[in-house]
């Protein structure tokens, strides 16, 4: 194959997990202008030399993508339980390299599965439907956030997203504060991935224990059972929630709230925690 075609004003260094590359709009089709894209890199989660799954994300934040994953799909208990992260650059595409302790590294060969892309629905490769659900252990009520607070906190939800900024391609998962200051968000064209993300940045953050979860997407029956994996009480989503998504819910004892934009938010299950 030839070298590929150069274009007038085409920026070919990367920032913030964006590139730019040319495009041509409906006007101007004869002369191409720099637009900004999101970067979408295969990413293979690897335990103890062995790939577990292999999900399609933005390349940044990969160690708290790495912790995050192992703790909301149940493969460590605590992120003690992972000895070193590695990230390393693989044709093309990433290995975030993870050494796990002997004995949970025992327990996932004995239910390892094949689950390649799993940010698109959450059950692909899934091989039984008694593997779709996840035994939770139901959570206590210990958080409380005020409802009057939340718009405030949506005002900053696209401060966490540099590249959906210039993009217009990322979703984010944020951690409000019970005083709804937003604590930290991450991004990534995966919904699932950027929670992950936010839950592995959580997991080494004591403070981060007391508020709740807000992510600017639908509220899918995963992203619900990765919240309460974790230990989350309380989960703002800016869209909808699926009828599975407020099953787990209700199960897990987890306050779910949808359509959660300004001046509005449907409370799907355990509204005690809101006020």
């Amino acid at each position: 194959m030839g070298a590929e075609k150069q274009y007038p004003g085409e920026v070919t260094s990367t920032t913030a997990g964006a590139i730019a590359k040319p495009v041509w709009s409906r006007s101007a089709l004869s002369e191409p202008a720099v637009d900004w894209l999101a970067q979408e890199v295969p990413v293979a989660l690897v335990y103890n030399g062995i790939s577990h799954v292999v999900m399609m994300a933005t390349p940044g934040d990969l160690q708290h993508l790495a912790v995050g994953f192992s703790l909301s799909e149940g493969i460590i208990s605590t992120p003690q339980d992972i000895y070193g992260i590695d990230i390393v650059n693989a044709g093309q595409g990433i290995e975030v390299q993870i050494e796990l302790s002997s004995r949970r590294f025992m327990a996932l060969k004995a239910r390892r599965r094949s689950m390649e892309g799993r940010t698109g629905c959450g059950v692909c490769g899934v091989e039984q439907l008694a593997e779709v659900g996840k035994p939770i252990e139901p959570l206590p009520f210990t958080q409380s956030f005020a409802l009057s607070l939340l718009d405030a906190a949506l005002s900053q939800l696209k401060a966490c997203q540099p590249v959906g900024k210039i993009t217009g391609c990322t979703h984010a998962a944020a951690w409000l504060m019970p005083d709804g200051q937003l604590a930290a968000g991450f991004e990534d064209i995966g919904r699932h991935v950027a929670l992950d993300k936010l839950l592995g940045a959580r997991s080494h953050r004591p403070e981060w224990q007391a508020g709740a979860a807000l992510i600017s997407s639908r509220a899918s029956y995963e992203m619900v059972q990765k919240a309460a994996m974790c230990g989350v009480e309380i989960l703002f989503a800016v869209s909808a929630a699926t009828s599975l998504a407020v099953e787990v819910a209700e199960r897990s004892n987890l306050t779910l709230v949808g359509f959660s934009q300004p001046g509005r938010a449907t409370v799907y299950s355990h509204p005690q925690r809101l006020r």
